[in-house]
Order: C-alpha cells, then structure tokens, then sequence
C-alpha cells in the first residue's frame, strides 16, 4: 500500500478525534474476529447445522478480508482514506444487522461474507488515516496508543461477548457493532480531514479477483470434502481451479504494472523467511482459536462467559510484553527471538495436549494459554522488524500489508484443512468406541450420520440413561483425541516457523523504531 500525507497534518484539537475514530472502527473488526469463535457453539445449538457449517461462519469472513485486504488499503490512497474507511464502516455495520437477524445459517454465512468485505477497507483504513494525519514525530506515538487500545478491546472483546452470549443471545455479538459504526461515521464526518495521494498507483482488481478466486476454490474444497468425500467432482473440482488460480495470481503478478503484491519484494531472504514464519505460526493460531471455544463449551461445560476470558492471560502477556520483545531485539537482533518465540509456542500447545475432560482451568488450560502468550509476545515485534526493515522504505506499508494477509490466509487455510482432519479423527476414535459398545445397530448409524456435527451431535432418544451417558462421553472423548491430535500438528507448525527464522532470516537483522 503507498503511503501519502495531506498538506497539512491534523490540528492539535482534531488529533484526539481521529485517535478515536481509527480505535473504534479498528476494534469493532478485531473484536468481532474473536467473539465470533466464542458464539459457534450458540449459534449451532439456535441454528443447527454442522462443523462445515461453522466453518463457513468464520471463512467466508476471512475469506474476503484475506482477499481485499490489500487492494482496499490502495482505494484509500487513491479515493480518499476517510471516504474508503467510511464506506468500510458502513458495510460493516449493514453486514452486522444482517448476521443479527439471520434465519438460518446461509443468511448468515452470506452477511459474515460481507461483513468481511467492509472490514477490507476498514481495517487498513483506520491505520492509514493515523499514518496521513499526524506530523512524522507524532506519528509513532499515535500507532503506538492505536495499537494498545485496540489490545485492550482485542481483551474485553471476548469476554463481553460471552457475557452476551450467556446472558442474551448470540445476536447481540452483532447488533454491538450498530451504535459502534454510526458513533464512527458521524465523528469521521464532523472531525478527521480527508487525504489521498496525487498521483497514485492503479488498483489491482484483475489481481485481487484471480487470489479471490484461488482462495474460495481451495477453502471450499478442503471445508466441503469433510461432508462430500474426497473423490466427490465438486470437491477436486474446485481443489484443481482454486489451485490454478494461485499459480496464475503469482504469474500475473510478476507481469502486471501496478501489481497488488510485489513478487520483488521476495527476492529479500529476510522478508521471504519472515512471511513463511508468518504463515506457519498464524495458522496454528487460526486452528486453535476455531477449535477450542468448542472444546471449552461443549465438552468441558463452560459458559460462554468463562469461554471468552479463558484467553485473556495470552492477550494480556502479548499486551504487556510487547515493548519489553522488542528490547530484545535491541540486545540480539530479530533472529534469536524469531527462533526461540515460536519453539516456545510449540510447548504451549503441547501443554493444551495434556488435559482431559473436566479438572480446574487453573491446572488444564492456564499453563498452556501462558507460556503460548509468552511464545507470542517473544515473536511478533521481531517479527514486525524484521517484515519492516527487509524492504526499502517506500515499500513499508506494501510489506507490512502483505505480511498481514499472510497471516490471515494462514488461519483461512488452517481452518479448512485442519477442520477437515479434525473430522477425520474425531470419526475414526468414535466409530471404533461405538464398535466396542453394546447399542442398537440404529442408534450407531444415527450417530455416524452426524459425526461432521462434532461434539454437538446429539445421543438419539430413546435409549436407557445408562447408554445415554456412556455414549455423551464417547463422543467428549472423540473430540478431546481430534483436539490432542491438532494441537500436536500446531506445535509441529510452530517448530517450523523456527526453523525458517534459523535458516533464512540474517543474524544482523536490527531492530527500526517503531515508536
């Protein structure tokens, strides 16, 4: 994304307002990304539907952002960053009303679908319009309290969205967004100045369409074979187009003017490695945060509540470590962190190996959630460094743009591929449980056909107490094995990140200020 300023920054009376604007609209995408993993168990038990279904909720968010993210930060430069950010916002906010009042799940996969393309030019926006209004000696410090607000709001997001959940319903993690965006649009409107720049780049739309195609075909190929079968025509139907459409992106990327991503950039070991550590890292977190509020609801009987502040010791160690990472980047460079954050992160998740069905959080869940904090906090500012000082200046926010796409793409794939083996086993313990247990040939089939339901396939009626209950804890135990099963691969993903970081990042890589 080019980068440009208006003639004059912002007054000292406005700064205060676009700080506010950027933090709120920024948030009420951040916040909705994580309450809404929290709400899946709710939104299944109202709506019904299968773990695809609940695939669905969460991709065909991510799928759009992941896709536009880039292209909607050049519309900013190019139509105006307040307008661009404002027109993000207010799809946002229709989107949002639109998942409120959804009737069944289509409806809502629909408006999560264009909820997540408003949040493409939302997201940027609000960075954007921070970067463009505030004087070059102000503007670190500005990011700086952008970036621990929306840390915060990343934080309470959860838990009051459980609250919600508990205490209303799962609708009200949506209908929140409503007084949020017209509180956004009318400061932007009466507060933030307008900028773009005067002589900007094109647009890439022939680009953002080809990964957008690229990335439905695969993400429905992986998500739908899980129900379809994998010899299924529309499933390696896609599979092979999606595929094709990603080889062809890089092809026309490397040929187009003004291209959406910069293949030159990768020429550099240091942003190459930093982007497959990226993806690598990030999708073992895009797995873990889908699977484990279902964990934490519906096999281990929290509230929705108690679900949404389970993670509040890992935001909080990212929060509150941040500056002292990148001192330690200041000590040894970016390459030792960038080794020894991720292989802190793999124990993290093999911590979240070890617990069962019931037991204190405090002795299960609380070790693991902290030492994955402490993995990520050690990471992400040598990570930043590293994304930002491989690139000539002119070049930083196309970088830091493609290395957040990166990231989202990792979960949006992790999600579709790792959901699917995590069918796969969730089945394979269940059906060899059920093979041992004396019940009806009937109620067997009637709980294989919904295996793809999870944990939230239901005991069929009927049967003795007895039966009931040793089949519910079957099923919790099928999923606690799938659930072992992912969290052993994303440690394994995380080990690889490290390696990437040994092997391709420079032992010199220095630290830029951030602030």
């Amino acid at each position: 994304m080019a980068s440009g300023h208006p003639a004059v920054p912002c007054t000292k009376g406005a700064e205060r307002w676009i700080l506010a604007v950027a933090i709120l609209g920024s948030s009420m995408a951040f916040i909705d990304s994580t309450v809404v993993n929290v709400a899946l168990p709710a939104i299944q038990r109202t709506l019904g539907g299968t773990v695809i279904d609940m695939q669905w909720v969460v991709e065909g968010y991510g799928l759009l952002l992941s896709a536009l993210i880039l292209p909607g930060g050049a519309m900013g430069d190019v139509f105006g960053r307040r307008r661009v950010f404002l027109a993000g916002v207010s799809v946002f906010a229709i989107a949002s009303a639109g998942c409120g009042l959804a009737a069944n799940i289509r409806e809502l996969v629909i408006a999560r679908a264009v909820q997540g393309f408003g949040a493409a030019f939302l997201v940027p926006g609000s960075l954007s319009i921070i970067s463009a209004s505030f004087s070059e000696g102000e503007r670190g410090r500005a990011i700086g309290t952008w970036s621990g607000f929306t840390s915060i709001a990343a934080a309470t997001g959860p838990v009051l969205g459980g609250w919600l959940i508990e205490h209303s319903s799962w609708r009200w993690v949506f209908f929140i967004n409503l007084p949020l965006a017209v509180a956004v649009i009318l400061f932007s409107l009466l507060r933030v100045p307008e900028s773009k720049i005067d002589a900007p780049s094109g647009i890439d739309w022939i680009g953002a369409l080809i990964v957008t195609a690229g990335l439905a075909g695969v993400t429905y190929g992986f998500i739908e074979s899980a129900g379809l079968g994998r010899n299924n025509p529309s499933v390696w139907g896609t599979l092979v187009v999606g595929c094709a459409c990603l080889i062809a992106f890089s092809y026309f990327e490397a040929h187009a003017r003004s291209p959406m991503v910069p293949l030159r950039l990768f020429r550099s070991a240091d942003f190459t490695g930093a982007n497959l550590l990226t993806f690598f890292l990030y999708a073992a977190l895009g797995i873990f945060f889908f699977l484990f509020p279902l964990n934490l609801i519906q096999v281990q009987h929290y509230s929705a509540t108690a679900t949404g502040a389970a993670a509040l010791p890992f935001i909080l160690l990212m929060f509150l470590l941040s500056r002292w990472s990148g001192g330690l980047v200041d000590r040894f460079g970016a390459k030792l962190p960038l080794m020894v954050g991720p292989v802190i992160a793999a124990a993290g998740f093999l911590l979240f190996v070890l617990p069962s069905i019931g037991g204190s959080y405090w002795t299960t869940f609380f070790p693991g959630f902290v030492v994955l904090g402490l993995g990520m906090a050690v990471s992400v500012a040598p990570l930043t460094t590293v994304v930002m000082g491989a690139v000539e200046q002119g070049h930083v926010g196309t970088a830091s743009g493609i290395n957040n796409a990166v990231a989202r793409i990792a979960g949006l794939l992790a999600i579709a591929i790792l959901g699917m083996v995590m069918v796969s086993a969730f089945s394979h313990y269940l059906d060899q449980r059920l093979a041992q247990l004396p019940v009806p040939i009937e109620v067997i089939h009637s709980l294989q056909s919904n295996e793809i339901k999870l944990a939230a396939v239901a005991v069929p009626a009927g049967i003795d107490s007895t039966a009931a209950a040793t089949l519910r804890i079957s099923i919790d135990r099928a999923f606690v094995f799938g659930f072992r099963l992912i969290m052993l691969i994303c440690a394994g993903l995380s080990v690889a990140s490290s390696g990437f970081a040994w092997r391709m990042i420079a032992v010199n890589a220095k630290r830029q200020s951030l602030w």
